[in-house]
């Protein structure tokens, strides 16, 4: 079936690759994406999505075309309901947002409660588009914030915030029962949001402070200390691997240099991958010549942290 997600405009692209863990995005606009997918509940996993809509329809955004589209549907609303409007910044429709909400109102037939409603039926106007659909939920994401690094009982600086953490963790495709292992695990951002989606976590790092730190925010998680370049573990034996390479002066590390680190830990991450398996690593230099060594690249994706710090986000498989 059809639904509707409106997304965060935070990157260009992870919303939408993000997406790709649940259905199959059959179009795609501002902030907007219609995916086919059998389990619509599954969003309530993702990181970059505002609210879940079950599609009734599309048209072009012009306030006529938008009141045939609604009076076509017939809605007659069990229980209360609310129209929504969200106009994107792209879009030059003249009508006011309140103007488009009493009109949209004014075609569904039923009881109206702007305070508390039972029906919240919500138009999306892009410059190309107009969407449709009836709110199923909306995303938490306050839950992210709660999670901030610094409320954890072990904090280092530099650490990556849940909403990436969580993406990743979706753009791996980990699903729940899967063995997720993070090789660079750290203070254990990615295992907790892997944990939170229902996979079992794995994870590992040389620096002793940083896996005692990880102990003490993943008290009940499988953690171990380990050179990357040579893991204790069985060929096949992961379903999905996401962690964040290190970089800079001061990481522990055991290879001879950064780029011996980055090439052997790739390997060993190909050699415990299980067939099919994603891997979905994080860097902050070009490491695509030693990737494609070991895997194809299906993803790739920048964030700008700051002027001189950019992460690149590499999905493999």
């Amino acid at each position: 079936m059809r639904y509707i997600f409106e997304i965060s405009g935070e990157h260009p692209e992870i919303p939408f690759a993000e997406l790709e863990c649940i259905g199959t995005i059959t179009s795609r606009d501002t902030q907007t994406a219609v995916v086919e997918t059998e389990d619509p509940e599954s969003g309530h996993r993702l990181a970059y999505t505002h609210f879940v809509m079950e599609w009734l329809g599309e048209c072009r955004p012009e306030y006529a075309k938008i009141k045939e589209m609604v009076q076509s549907c017939a809605i007659a609303a069990t229980g209360t309901y609310a129209a929504r409007v969200k106009k994107m910044q792209d879009t030059d429709i003249p009508e006011s947002q309140l103007d488009l909400e009493k009109m949209v109102g004014s075609c569904i037939q039923g009881t109206v409660s702007l305070q508390k409603p039972e029906n919240v039926f919500r138009i999306i106007i892009t410059a190309q588009r107009c969407y449709f659909g009836r709110v199923l939920y909306g995303i938490d994401r306050g839950s992210f914030g709660y999670r901030n690094p610094m409320r954890r009982a072990f904090f280092h600086p530099g650490v990556m915030m849940p909403i990436l953490a969580r993406g990743l963790v979706n753009l791996a495709q980990v699903k729940e029962g899967d063995l997720l292992f993070d090789p660079f695990c750290g203070t254990g951002g990615v295992l907790l949001e892997g944990e939170i989606v229902g996979a079992e976590v794995l994870g590992s790092d040389m620096d002793l402070t940083m896996l005692s730190g990880c102990r003490e925010n993943l008290p009940g998680a499988q953690l171990f200390q380990a050179d990357a370049t040579r893991l204790p573990l069985c060929d096949n034996a992961i379903d999905a691997v996401v962690t964040d390479l290190p970089y800079g002066q001061s990481v522990c590390i055991m290879a001879e240099s950064m780029e011996h680190l980055y090439s052997r830990s790739l390997s060993e991450i190909r050699r415990v991958l299980k067939q099919g398996g994603r891997a979905v690593v994080v860097t902050h230099v070009d490491i695509d010549n030693l990737a494609v060594e070991n895997f194809t690249i299906i993803g790739s994706y920048r964030q700008r942290v700051h002027k001189s710090l950019t992460r690149r986000i590499l999905v493999l498989s």
